[in-house]
Parts: C-alpha cells; structure tokens; sequence
C-alpha cells in the first residue's frame, strides 16, 4: 500500500456551496457554524440598533441573519425537533433585537408584529415556491422530475391540482426528507384555493379547468393566480399556521 493513502484520514463531513454535508446528514456540523455565524451577526447589530430606526433594523435583520437562516433550507426538511429549535432560538433571538426587548420578553406577540413566520414554516415556504415553480415552468429539471401529478380521476375534484404520492420504498428515515416525498405531502395539504387550475369560459359562459398534464414526466399546470399573488398568499396562510388564533 502506498503511503499517500496510508496517510490520509478520513473525512467526515465537507462543505459545498458553503453548505456543511456530514456523513450521516444529520447537518449537526452545519447547524453549529451556522449558529455561531448568526449570533455573531445579531451582536453585531445589537451594537447599533440604538441609531437604527425599526424598519431599518428589521430589514438589516433580514439582509444579514435570515438569509442565512433560508440558504438551502430545504434540506433541514423533517430533521428532529431539536434541530429545528436551534434555528428558532437564533430567530427568537433576532426578533428580540430588533425590537429592542428584553431576554425574558415572550416571543410570540413579538414574532406576530414583525410578522415573521416561523422556521418549520419557512422550510415549508422554499419547498412550497420550488414545487409551485417545477409546476407552472417545468423548471429545474431535476425536481421537475420527481413528481407528478396524480390523474384526475383519483382526485376528489378534478378541478384541484394534486401531486401523486410515491410509496417510500426505504426504510430510511431520511428519506422522508427528500423532495420526491415532502414536496407531494406539503402541496396537498394546501388549501383547494391554492390548487385550482386556470379556468376557460365555454360560449355557455360556465367555467371549465385548463388541461392539465398528468405525464410523470411532464407535470405542469396553468394556476389560477399570478405568482406574486401566490407567494404572497402561501406567507399569509403560513403566517396563521405558525399563529394559530
């Protein structure tokens, strides 16, 4: 054996696109730097909220620690509860901040008038927009073609678009994380509003969906709203699933 490979050790986790892979995906390595770089950030502006007016604060706040908090965010997708409170903490955190509140300060009314929605929700949010893309612009390609749509006779109306859910053929837990089975779960339990095709006229002046493709290799439809109105829509309904009345 040769000593180079005698020598080298082995490497259990790797960055990639400035994203920490560990071998396991549990992303724990991930999580611990992201943490320290999202605290350094809220100190940072903690120094200087007192010159900061609240909309400046707020949206400093967003530039510097919730674009960091979003970047690939899909991937903490179902990782444990206790991962995902790590995130929550920094947001806690930051929202704290901003608003210039003490520690002790309960967090909810806090969340609620920034009106920042939570971090499972978040996550929900990015695998929400990706799905509603890969269906309405057939785009990426590769998410484009882990779903598809389920055919209309299955549907319980055919006027609502529903993603066929695939059979988890691994034991795997982490597969329940993929896109291929989160993507299908989160969509179809979205309200029927969201998921109403673009509907035609007939000369009788009665509504009628737009075809929609049920080809797994092809899945794509004509919503009912612009895209604007749609992202603007799922942040509400997000906003009230982490706020429940």
């Amino acid at each position: 054996m040769c000593r180079d490979c005698t020598d080298h050790a082995t490497i259990h986790s790797a960055r990639n696109l400035g994203f920490i892979f560990d071998e396991h995906l549990t992303f724990s390595d991930q999580i611990s730097s992201l943490s320290k770089s999202c605290y350094s950030r809220i100190r940072e502006l903690r120094f200087i909220r007192s010159y900061l007016d609240s909309k400046t604060a707020s949206t400093i706040a967003a530039s510097v620690v919730h674009s960091k908090l979003d970047y690939c965010n899909c991937l903490y997708y179902n990782l444990p509860k206790s991962q995902i409170n790590r995130f929550q903490q920094i947001q806690n955190c930051l929202a704290r901040t901003v608003v210039k509140a003490p520690k002790s300060s309960l967090i909810t009314p806090i969340l609620r008038s920034l009106y920042w929605i939570k971090i499972n929700e978040r996550i929900e949010y990015k695998l929400l927009s990706l799905t509603y893309k890969v269906l309405t612009t057939s785009q990426p390609d590769y998410p484009h073609n882990l779903i598809s749509l389920q055919s209309s006779g299955r549907t319980r109306s055919s006027s609502v678009v529903t993603l066929a859910r695939r059979s988890v053929s691994s034991s795997l837990q982490i597969t329940n994380r993929s896109f291929r089975y989160a993507s299908p779960r989160l969509w179809n339990l979205l309200p029927s509003a969201f998921r109403q095709p673009h509907c035609v006229h007939s000369p009788h002046g009665s509504p009628h969906p737009v075809h929609i493709t049920s080809s797994q290799s092809s899945p794509s439809f004509s919503p009912s709203v612009t895209p604007s109105s749609f992202h603007s829509r799922l942040k509400t309904h997000l906003f009230h699933k982490s706020f429940p009345p």
